[in-house]
């Protein structure tokens, strides 16, 4: 029973945390896409403002891994 809660709770931290990351990179995205069609050099800005919110599906998997593998 204790490694169904670990494996439950590694595919949560995982899955919230990627859940959470496409909402952000929902808002980012529209927000820069009308960025874009008013100013087209903002477009570096943009793209690194969409690699942000990654990290947090990042931080999900290290997570599910200390769980499961500590």
């Amino acid at each position: 029973m204790e490694k169904v809660l670990l494996g439950f709770a590694a595919a949560l931290a995982i899955g919230l945390s990627a859940l959470a990351t496409g909402y952000a990179q929902s808002k980012i995205g529209s927000a820069g896409a009308g960025a874009l069609a008013e100013k087209p050099e903002l477009t570096g800005t943009v793209i690194i403002l969409l690699a942000i919110p990654e990290t947090l599906v990042i931080l999900g998997f290290v997570i599910a891994a200390m769980i499961l593998y500590l």
